[in-house]
């Protein structure tokens, strides 16, 4: 089942961390500031059932995707990644773990 979010802003814990640690930024961070509006769950409607648990975010699930490409990082780095890096949370708008 398909959970509509909008992109949502980050949030604000996450940009002062992520700010401090990477003053000038870096790919994850622009690919959030100058391309997140590409991404938008109504795009990914047909592909999710319409009933059962709602699923991630497609739009969050697409920027991980480009991410682990652009970065050409395995199945299990990028699950590490999600969890532990600050600009893949900001390009992903969470402080936490991605649910």
């Amino acid at each position: 089942m398909l959970r509509v979010e909008t992109l949502g802003a980050i949030p604000e814990e996450t940009v002062e961390v992520a700010r401090a640690a990477l003053p000038k930024g870096n790919v994850a961070m622009w690919l959030r500031d100058e391309l997140g509006g590409l991404y938008r769950d109504a795009s990914f409607a047909d592909r999710y059932a319409t009933e059962g648990k709602p699923g991630i975010a497609p739009w969050r699930l697409a920027v991980v995707t480009v991410l682990q490409f652009a970065e050409g990082l395995t199945d299990r780095q990028t699950a590490e990644a999600v969890r532990v890096r600050l600009d893949w949370k900001y390009a992903c708008a969470t402080r936490g773990r991605i649910r």
